[in-house]
């Protein structure tokens, strides 16, 4: 139980795939200009990466190794698409929303990465573990940064007004270079409590 909880923490904390590992950052700057997308996004890919290294650790025995990356991406594959009918029929806003991106979670390299590096070497409690741990943390990831370009931007949360109308709107921060300035903005506050931490 110590190690699954390790293997999780590992995943929202120390190798935080948004803050610390800086992959997969095309939906990262791309949905999160809103808390929802940000959080629909990031549970989106945590349950696909969850179901994902799941059966690759299991069919890891009888996967050849020549041809273990096509594997992995016929997985990823099937379950981004039960995702997208099910955000269809019951999120058909968040799916609208989302776009294009929930079909790109298939080449995903958060998704190519787990698998490669611990699904496939693993055993399935431990790769279940892993899945949920990238996939919090990737979650937590775009949903601080929608919640911060939300507020800043439009001055509401999750589509509630929140900043009084004589509060200046920022619309760079709902734009593309927002993403990137608030982004820079976090990891460097992270970074920062995490070194004062180590001194």
């Amino acid at each position: 139980m110590a190690n699954a909880l390790k293997i999780i923490k590992n995943g929202i904390i120390d190798e935080n795939p948004t803050f610390v590992q800086v992959i997969g950052m095309c939906p990262t700057l791309a949905v999160t200009s809103s808390a929802i997308n940000g959080i629909g996004m990031g549970l989106s890919t945590a349950a696909v990466l969850i179901f994902a290294n799941l059966f690759i650790s299991l069919l890891r025995k009888i996967i050849p190794d020549k041809v273990r990356i096509p594997c992995f991406i016929v997985v990823i594959a099937a379950f981004v698409t039960v995702i997208e009918f099910l955000l269809k029929a019951y999120l058909p806003a968040l799916n609208a929303s989302l776009g294009l991106y929930i079909p790109l979670i298939v080449v995903n390299c958060i998704i190519l990465a787990r698998a490669e590096a611990f699904a496939f070497k693993n055993g399935p409690f431990a790769a279940v573990c892993d899945g949920i741990g990238m996939g919090l943390g990737f979650t937590l990831a775009l949903g601080v940064l929608g919640l911060v370009r939300e507020l800043i931007g439009a001055g509401t949360l999750f589509d509630i007004t929140v900043l009084p109308a004589a509060f200046p709107r920022t619309l760079l921060f709902v734009m593309a270079p927002g993403a990137f300035f608030t982004l820079g903005c976090l990891m460097a506050a992270l970074n920062y409590f995490r070194n004062k931490k180590k001194a």
